[in-house]
């Protein structure tokens, strides 16, 4: 397992062997937003689309994007 890091959203990163593809899904929010690529230059791409994405959705449906946790007080 390994994370990528974009516009201050980790992203958690495993390889599925079964499905030939990487697969990673945003980590430190309670919203589930999943991206999938099959190269790393591809799963980057998808893993930017995702945020990028997540925070229009929000600002479409006038809602404070959660931030990620960051385990400090």
């Amino acid at each position: 397992m390994s994370n990528m890091r974009y516009n201050g959203y980790a992203g958690r990163i495993e390889y599925s062997d079964e499905d030939g593809l990487f697969v990673g899904q945003i980590t430190g929010i309670k919203d589930l937003v999943g991206f999938h690529g099959t190269s790393v230059a591809e799963l980057r791409g998808a893993f930017q689309e995702a945020v990028v994405d997540y925070l229009e959705t929000c600002a479409r449906l006038d809602r404070v994007p959660q931030k990620p946790y960051s385990g400090n007080r």
